[in-house]
């Protein structure tokens, strides 16, 4: 018997106990009137990644339990099928890319409606390059005291794949998904170091991502990625964690940036729901949202205090099942890179902080401006059609809605969440790998920055 079902019969039975008792107090005429959530027992799907660690937490410390939400966690094989199996109602939810609720809802790939109301987290991906590239890259990068110095630009590989060029063999490199933060991460970072990673042209029936590309960027699920770099399928990598420092630890690659460098404070994951589903339980996905909440409190409460317990909890088979070293590498603050190169990183994982669980419109539009940039999305768009499609997929009013109930219930402050006036935009920000300003009420100016990569108006 699973652990949820075997704790809701224990509590019927001591709600039963308690009978006339409970229907007399000030709590039961409170919940009398709550609404009651339209769907009790859910699936929700995920990824065996670090940044899974909110639905986890929410399981482990009962806070879907406190919602009256009986939850089954479900690794799913990949992103696709953890996607497809939310649009066909087999998962009423999962831990899924920033991008996918987008491109779903775009068509890019999938067509489907997918929304979120839920941001799971900030940061938490890192680049891995094989020993060898390491060996040749280590050439062009600056060093201080021995060890090189940080951020380290892709200027740094630029030569190493001009080496390949020469010799007519092709710089393969990995990632997980052609809607994932990491394609988009590691693309940004590529260009800014003159690096052109190519386009999609879904006009044209070419969704490769590959036209005119230095470098060919493809997927593999995440697990598979250190496996894929040791047997040279791959020369590196874009992956969340724990599958960089993963590369560390069996000596086969070398970290060289994390996404925290590449874009501070970027959003990561979200809790995607079909738009179907969230119209049809509107009471359940609010309650989700507070469950999830309260978790992304606790791993960021107290300068991250509960974030061994998270260790322990994210190593155990059913959930990530890596080794809790390797999680904790990253997860408690650090981040290693060349192998015994370990630097703090506090901000590498952020489940609360800065806003981290907050929808903004702002961070579904970066996510538009990389698809129009590398060519997703194939013709010109205004302006006005960005926020419109960041307004059909993130849903603020919902997390709003959930932040109240938590703060009318003392489980919350005010004060941790923006406020009610919040109009969905992020201040502009130039905290990226190559010092452009990002303003989410202007993306096409945003585009037009670029030195490679679509313009606005261009079309393949």
């Amino acid at each position: 018997m699973h652990h949820s079902t075997v704790r809701r019969s224990l509590l019927k039975k001591t709600l039963a106990g308690l009978g006339c008792a409970l229907l007399l107090s000030p709590l039961s005429l409170q919940i009398a009137h709550a609404a009651d959530p339209e769907k009790e027992e859910l699936k929700l799907g995920f990824i065996k990644l670090t940044d899974m660690a909110p639905l986890a937490i929410a399981y482990e410390k009962g806070f879907f339990e406190d919602e009256g939400l009986y939850v089954t966690l479900e690794a799913q094989a990949n992103w696709k099928v953890l996607l497809d199996r939310v649009i066909t109602g087999e998962l009423d939810g999962a831990h899924m890319l920033a991008g996918q609720p987008l491109g779903a809802t775009i068509g890019f790939g999938t067509k489907a409606e997918v929304v979120t109301a839920f941001s799971m987290d900030l940061n938490g991906n890192g680049i891995t390059m094989s020993n060898a590239v390491w060996e040749e890259m280590k050439k062009h990068v600056p060093m201080a005291d021995g060890k090189p110095v940080h951020p380290i630009k892709a200027d740094a590989l630029k030569p190493v794949i001009e080496q390949y060029k020469a010799k007519g063999k092709p710089f393969n490199l990995g990632m997980v998904f052609p809607v994932s933060t990491h394609n988009y991460e590691l693309r940004y970072w590529l260009a800014a170091g003159g690096i052109n990673p190519g386009y999609y042209a879904p006009a044209k029936g070419d969704i490769t991502g590959t036209l005119n590309a230095d470098a060919l960027l493809s997927v593999t699920p995440p697990p598979q990625m250190p496996a894929t770099l040791e047997a040279g399928t791959i020369s590196g990598y874009s992956v969340g964690e724990p599958w960089n420092q993963a590369a560390v630890f069996k000596g086969i690659g070398v970290p060289v940036i994390t996404d925290y460098e590449i874009w501070k404070n970027n959003p990561e994951k979200v809790l995607g729901v079909s738009k179907a589903w969230a119209d049809a339980n509107p009471e359940t996905h609010k309650r989700l949202v507070k469950a999830l909440i309260r978790a992304g409190m606790w791993l960021d409460a107290n300068g991250n205090a509960n974030r061994k317990e998270a260790v322990e909890i994210l190593s155990r088979p059913e959930y990530v099942g890596a080794d809790a070293k390797v999680i904790a590498n990253s997860m408690t603050g650090t981040f290693e890179y060349e192998k015994g190169d370990k630097r703090e990183v506090p901000d590498f994982n952020v489940f609360f902080r800065y806003n981290a669980t907050y929808p903004y419109y702002s961070d579904a539009i970066w996510y538009l401006t990389q698809m129009r940039r590398w060519g997703q999305i194939g013709e010109a768009k205004p302006d006005s059609w960005y926020l419109d499609i960041a307004k059909q997929v993130y849903l603020p009013a919902v997390y709003q809605s959930a932040a109240s109930e938590l703060v009318a219930e003392g489980k919350a402050k005010a004060e941790d969440f923006p406020a009610s006036s919040e109009e969905g935009f992020r201040a502009p920000s130039n905290e990226f790998i190559d010092g452009l300003t990002y303003d989410g009420r202007k993306p096409n100016e945003y585009i037009n920055q670029f030195k490679i990569g679509l313009k606005p108006d261009s079309v393949l």
